[in-house]
C-alpha cells in the first residue's frame, strides 16, 4: 500500500500548447516539509494548480495518500486575493442602495460563511491581529490583511496539505516579519506544507526538504542540505546577467518641459475620504537631477500619492500642486500630464495576457493601449528592437509575450514604457514577484536607464532597502499616531 502523502509520477501539464511540466516524478512522505524553488517560469505555479485540483488535464498520475483524500488541499496565492476582489466589484451595488455604499463581501463572512466564531477562528484572529478588519469588505483590505485573510480560512479548512505561494511577496518588512513567524509555527505544528519560493534565501527553517524546478522539470529533489549544496541548483538560481546594449537617443516629445524649476512640487497637500486621512501636510518637491524612491508600508498613502502627480485624482484641485510647472488645475487635460510618464506595475503585467508577439508588447508603447491597435512604422519598430538591445532581451524580439518568464516579461514591459523617452518613469513595485536573478536584471536596467537617458526615476517600494542605486531621494512614510507622516530625505 502507498503510504505517500503524495505521489506523482510521469506527470506532464500543457497550457496553451506550451509544455509547462515534463514527466514529474515526485512523492512527499508524511513528517515532511517541502519547498519548491525555481526561477521565474519554472512550472511552480502550474505543479500547484495541477496539486490543488485547479487544473485536470495533465498527463501521467497524481496520487493522494489517504489523508490528503480526506481533507483536500488548501492553496494561497495573489492570483486568489485578485479574482476574490474582482468577483466583489461585479457584484457592486452601490447605485441601488440608499447609503450608496456596498461594502461587498467581508472579511469575516468569507473566512466563516454563515458559521458563528468558533474557538479555533477566535484563536487565529488574535495571533494574526486581524480583529480591526472582520467587519471591512476584502476590497477594502490592504494587501498584507487580504494574506492574512486568505491564510485563515485556509488552516481554518483544516487541509491535508497547505500550499503557500510565495507567500510574504507585497508586503512590507514588518508584515513580513509577522507572517515568516506565523509560517514557522504553522511548519513545527506538524501540518503538511508546501511553499512555493523564487530563491534560496527565502526557505524557511522548518523546511526538511526541496524539490527544484527548471522549465518545468526535475533539476533536484530531496533532502534540503544535499539539494542547496548540488551546483547545479546553485548555477540555476544565480546566473550571470547578459551584456546590456547602449540605449536609443531620445525620442522625439510632443511636449516642451520647463527650462528650470523642479518637476513635480507639492505643498501642504491633504487627501480625506470622509472621515478618513490618508494624507496630511505633504511637502514634496522632485527636482530635475534627482530619482526618487517612495516607501511605505501596505495602505500608508503611497497610490494616493501617485495618483495625484498622474492626474487620475481629482482630490489635486484647489491644493498647491505644480506638474511639470504648470499649477494643477490651470487648464491641462490629464492626458497633457499623463503623456509624461511612463509606467511599469503589476496590474499592467497581468493585463497583457493575450498571444502578442514580445515587439508588439513594446511597440503598443508608442500607444498607451494594452494590445496593438494602430499600423507602426519603420522607425518605430526600430526603436522598439533597439531598446530591447539595450536590456539585453535581444534574444527574445520573436518570443511570444505569454511563452515568457514573469521575470522576463517585466523587463519587456520595461522596454514598453521606455519607447517615448518619458520625463519620468514610475515603477511601482518593480521587483514584486521577481527571483533573485530577474530582480537583479531590473534594478541594474534602472540605473542604466537613469544613468544613460534624460528619463528621471520614481521608484515605488514597500522598503527602502531593496533599491537601484541611483536613488538620490527618499520620500519615506513613517507611522504618527493614527496615520503615517512623510519624511523626504535628499542624498544629492
Amino acid at each position: 500500500m502507498n503510504s505517500a502523502l503524495l505521489s506523482l509520477r510521469q506527470l506532464s501539464l500543457v497550457y496553451r500548447a506550451l509544455p509547462v511540466l515534463h514527466e514529474l516524478d515526485w512523492r512527499i512522505e508524511p513528517g515532511q516539509q517541502w519547498a519548491c524553488i525555481g526561477p521565474n517560469g519554472a512550472g511552480k505555479t502550474s505543479l500547484a494548480r495541477v496539486l490543488s485540483g485547479q487544473t485536470s488535464q495533465y498527463a501521467g498520475t497524481c496520487e493522494r495518500g489517504g489523508t490528503l483524500q480526506q481533507k483536500g488541499v488548501a492553496y494561497v496565492c495573489f492570483e486568489q486575493a485578485r479574482a476574490l476582489c474582482e468577483r466583489d466589484k461585479k457584484l457592486d451595488d452601490s447605485e441601488f442602495r440608499a447609503d450608496a455604499s456596498d461594502p461587498g463581501t467581508r472579511v469575516q463572512d468569507f473566512i466563516l460563511g454563515k458559521q458563528p466564531p468558533h474557538d479555533a477562528f477566535l484563536h487565529w484572529v488574535e495571533r494574526l491581529r486581524m480583529g480591526h478588519i472582520l467587519q471591512r469588505g476584502l476590497r477594502y483590505i490592504s494587501t498584507g490583511e487580504m494574506r492574512k485573510t486568505l491564510l485563515l480560512a485556509a488552516i481554518l479548512s483544516e487541509p491535508g496539505l497547505l500550499i503557500l505561494d510565495s507567500p510574504l511577496d507585497g508586503l512590507d518588512a514588518s508584515a513580513q516579519a509577522e507572517l515568516a513567524l506565523v509560517i514557522d509555527e504553522l511548519l513545527s505544528s506538524g501540518l503538511p506544507l508546501l511553499l512555493l519560493c523564487r530563491s534560496l534565501a527565502d526557505i524557511p527553517v522548518g523546511i526538511t526538504h526541496l524539490l527544484v524546478l527548471n522549465e518545468g522539470q526535475i533539476l533536484a529533489s530531496g533532502p534540503r542540505q544535499a539539494v542547496q549544496a548540488n551546483a547545479a541548483v546553485q548555477q540555476l538560481m544565480n546566473p550571470p546577467l547578459p551584456p546590456l546594449g547602449e540605449l536609443p537617443p531620445v525620442a522625439e516629445r510632443p511636449y516642451t518641459l520647463p527650462s528650470h524649476g523642479p518637476l513635480l512640487a507639492l505643498h501642504n497637500v491633504a487627501v480625506r475620504y470622509g472621515d478618513t486621512t490618508v494624507l496630511e501636510g505633504l511637502d514634496w518637491v522632485f527636482e530635475r537631477h534627482q530619482h526618487c524612491c517612495i516607501a511605505g508600508p501596505n495602505g500608508c498613502g503611497k497610490t494616493t500619492l501617485l495618483s495625484l502627480i498622474t492626474g487620475d485624482n481629482h482630490k489635486a484641485y484647489g491644493q498647491d500642486i505644480t506638474l511639470f510647472g504648470l499649477r494643477r488645475g490651470s487648464g491641462e487635460s490629464v492626458w497633457d500630464i499623463k503623456q509624461k510618464y511612463g509606467l511599469l506595475d503589476t496590474q499592467l503585467q497581468l493585463n497583457f495576457k493575450q498571444r502578442m508577439g514580445v515587439l508588439d508588447v513594446v511597440i503598443s508603447g508608442f500607444f498607451d493601449s494594452l494590445g496593438l491597435y494602430d499600423d507602426y512604422g519603420d522607425q518605430q519598430r526600430h526603436r522598439a528592437e533597439h531598446w530591447l538591445r539595450a536590456l539585453g532581451m535581444q534574444n527574445y524580439v520573436r518570443e511570444r509575450f505569454d511563452a515568457l518568464s514573469f521575470g522576463l516579461q517585466r523587463m519587456v514591459l520595461l522596454a514598453r514604457a521606455m519607447v517615448k523617452s518619458p520625463a519620468i518613469l514610475i515603477l511601482d513595485e518593480p521587483t514584486l514577484g521577481l527571483d533573485s536573478h530577474h530582480r537583479a536584471l531590473m534594478l541594474r536596467a534602472i540605473d542604466h536607464i537613469a544613468g544613460d537617458s534624460d528619463t528621471r526615476i520614481i521608484f515605488v517600494s514597500h522598503s527602502a532597502g531593496d533599491t537601484p542605486r541611483c536613488i538620490n531621494q527618499f520620500l519615506t512614510f513613517e507611522p504618527a499616531g493614527e496615520g503615517y507622516r512623510v519624511r523626504c530625505d535628499n542624498r544629492d
